[in-house]
């Protein structure tokens, strides 16, 4: 997991065991005896790409008194089939049972993820394009959502409103309104004075239709976003802007469409499914001893 994620996993994990064990393991304290051990496994139940091996050490560590014992046993982002195991622990049996769902809850779903953008990425493979999250993300994980979408080869958009500049359409409808007359003029001015201030933000703004890429096309931009544009108008929309800045498709976009979207030359493709509709990998986690 990338080091700058540590501290913010620590916290997420500690917020969700928060809401499994505020109140104790009611079944564990009533039924196992004190100081039993065992071993355990955590395997995949389908075939996916793995996700999230150091999310379920944190979680162990969090619910552990200093005796459980975590092993990866795969790669994080590597493919695995049905039936491997991919991580072991061992240790105090309450502390495992403890820890379980918790665990089990962030690997499923950040493998979900994963899994979905490598199959993005492989209905793409051999163009240039470069398939990119969104903010469509689970309140509270997005940073693990996010670095879910990196471990399979994906990039992220903006984490926040603050990352870069991205005017959409409702920024436009309220500029258009501001000034009737002049909106791509102000727009400009606007942009070239963020520019000054800060010269390393990116400045991207939606365009719904060939029309509005005609009007946009000369302003100061690093990005155009054709939003839900169909593969004719995007690629039509590559050719006006000839070059002059780099494009972004966003709305739409599935596993059916997005060779074709890719082909156009394109060159981002934005996808909010990867997080907001990602479909959890299952694993189950079994004593073995």
């Amino acid at each position: 997991m990338d080091h700058l994620l540590g501290e913010e996993a620590r916290r997420i994990v500690r917020r969700a065991l928060e809401e499994d064990l505020s109140q104790g393991d009611a079944t564990s304290s009533g039924f196992l005896p004190k100081g039993l051990f065992c071993r355990a496994e955590i395997f995949a139940k389908e075939n996916g790409i793995v996700c999230g091996l150091p999310v379920v050490r944190v979680v162990f560590r969090e619910v552990s008194s200093g005796d459980l014992q975590v092993e990866s046993r795969c790669e994080e982002g590597a493919y695995v089939q049905a039936g491997t195991t991919v991580l072991s622990v061992s240790g105090p049996a309450a502390e495992i049972l403890a820890g379980e769902r918790t665990a089990l809850n962030f690997l499923q779903h950040l493998s979900g993820v994963a899994s979905l953008t490598r199959t993005f990425l492989e209905k793409i493979q051999g163009t240039d394009v470069q398939l990119l999250d969104t903010r469509k993300t689970l309140p509270g994980l997005r940073s693990l959502e996010k670095y879910a979408v990196r471990c399979a080869g994906g990039a992220n958009h903006r984490f926040s409103l603050g990352d870069h500049v991205l005017l959409k359409g409702n920024h436009l409808a309220l500029l258009k309104t501001a000034f009737p007359d002049s909106w791509t003029t102000e727009l400009g001015l606007r942009a070239e004075k963020i520019r000054r201030l800060r010269p390393l933000v990116r400045i991207e703004v939606e365009a719904q239709s060939l029309e509005e890429v005609a009007e946009l096309r000369f302003l100061p931009l690093d990005l155009l976003l054709l939003d839900n544009m169909g593969i004719e108008e995007i690629r039509r929309a590559v050719e006006l802007v000839d070059g002059r800045m780099r494009l972004e498709a966003s709305g739409g976009i599935t596993l059916e469409n997005v060779r074709g979207v890719a082909e156009t030359g394109i060159d981002f493709i934005s996808v909010g499914a990867l997080t907001h509709s990602a479909k959890a990998m299952d694993f189950s986690l079994r004593v073995t001893l």
